[in-house]
């Protein structure tokens, strides 16, 4: 549940974030180019089991901000989030190590996820074929394109049943081919009990994998219901 929740950061005039609270501290005496950002306004909803739901909106609209929050990665303001378990966040800047290879980075992928090292080897070929890297496994994964890398993190972090997962522009890489496999993989999760959040620019996928959906304009939340609804009232809203 999201009750009432606002985020508020600072910027630099330059648009840059300041850093941590003592770094902000250290900077007063300069900081009269900063200024705060109030980027979540009361955003308030309750997320339920196999339920899906896309999060839409503009640039900058606050979509990735909310999606930390749930994470616990970006402390609000005020306001609160509850969950049942911890929220896992699934995207293309899940970190990894490029100068291991990827068969390694599959280890550490594991490891983190929970996984001891019998388990990471049972489900070893299962995320490299699904990743579709049988040939490249063993390179270094900074030879990897955006795309190849996108798909390996993808597969590591579907390769767990999730309470939560949080799924941040994942499906707007590789072609079309691993987007459909992985919006198929998004809705096995969601049928296992599972809730699922999903920021993406592509319409196609939001109506494809979701059940629900939230439109968020300028850190307001503007609508609040099932996808073909909100996404028309959103297309209307950008002509």
């Amino acid at each position: 549940m999201v009750d009432n929740l606002h985020v508020k950061y600072q910027v630099f005039s330059s648009g840059k974030a300041v850093g941590n609270a003592g770094a902000r501290r250290l900077l007063q005496p300069k900081m009269r180019g900063v200024r705060t950002v109030h980027a979540l306004k009361g955003i308030s909803f309750v997320a339920y089991e196999n339920e899906s739901i896309g999060i839409i909106g503009s640039n900058g609209s606050g979509k990735s901000t909310l999606l930390r929050a749930i994470t616990g990665l970006t402390p609000p303001a005020a306001g609160s989030v509850y969950a049942r378990s911890r929220p896992s966040l699934l995207g293309v800047g899940a970190a990894l190590i490029p100068d291991l290879s990827g068969d390694k980075n599959i280890t550490l992928g594991g490891l983190a996820l929970g996984y001891n090292r019998e388990q990471v080897e049972q489900m070893r070929e299962e995320i490299t074929k699904f990743a579709e890297l049988e040939e490249f496994i063993d390179l270094p994964m900074k030879t990897y394109s955006s795309g190849m890398a996108a798909r390996l993190k993808f597969a590591i972090a579907a390769s767990k049943e999730h309470d939560i997962l949080i799924v941040d522009e994942a499906l707007a890489v590789g072609d079309a081919k691993f987007r459909k496999r992985s919006e198929a993989k998004i809705r096995e999760i969601r049928e296992n009990a599972g809730t699922v959040f999903l920021v993406s620019h592509s319409m196609n996928s939001i109506k494809e994998t979701c059940n629900r959906c939230i439109w968020i304009e300028k850190g307001v939340q503007k609508m609040d219901g099932d996808p073909d609804t909100v996404i028309k009232a959103y297309q209307q809203h950008k002509k």
